[in-house]
This record gives C-alpha cells, structure tokens and sequence, in this order.
C-alpha cells in the first residue's frame, strides 16, 4: 500500500527538507504577527513532517524483499 509520505514527489530528500522548511517558517510568521494558535498549528505541523519525512522515512521502492528460500524456481518441462 502506497501512503501519501512515501509518494514518489518525497523521494529526493530537498523536497521533503522544503516542506519541513515551508511549515517552521510559516510557523514563525505566525508568531510573529500575534497569532500563536495558528503558530502552534503549523508548528505541530513542523515536527510531523520533521517525524515523517525525516526520522521514520522508508520510500516505497525500499520494501523488504522476501528471503531467497520463499521464492518459486520457475518449473521445466522436460
């Protein structure tokens, strides 16, 4: 099953880097101009994406292969 964390726009790590980035500096803008509910909002956000797209990332490409002894042979027909 595909999640939408492991899309293949996510896959290079400066995407993934850039909405980290988008979320903590949109966060201080709401700091910023005196709205701290929606500062928290985005920065809650921030550490999401940080746990997400950072600390618990695996692409989809990188799912465990079966070990080599569950694999069929293909069958001959001699």
């Amino acid at each position: 099953m595909n999640k939408d964390n492991q899309h293949p726009f996510f896959r290079p790590l400066w995407r993934r880097l850039a909405v980290i980035a988008v979320c903590v500096i949109w966060s201080a803008v709401e700091f910023a101009v005196g709205t701290p509910f929606w500062g928290t909002l985005v920065g809650g956000m921030a550490i999401y994406a940080v746990w997400t797209f950072l600390i618990s990332y695996k692409p989809a490409d990188e799912a465990p292969q079966p070990p080599a002894s569950e694999t069929k042979m293909p069958e001959t027909g001699d």
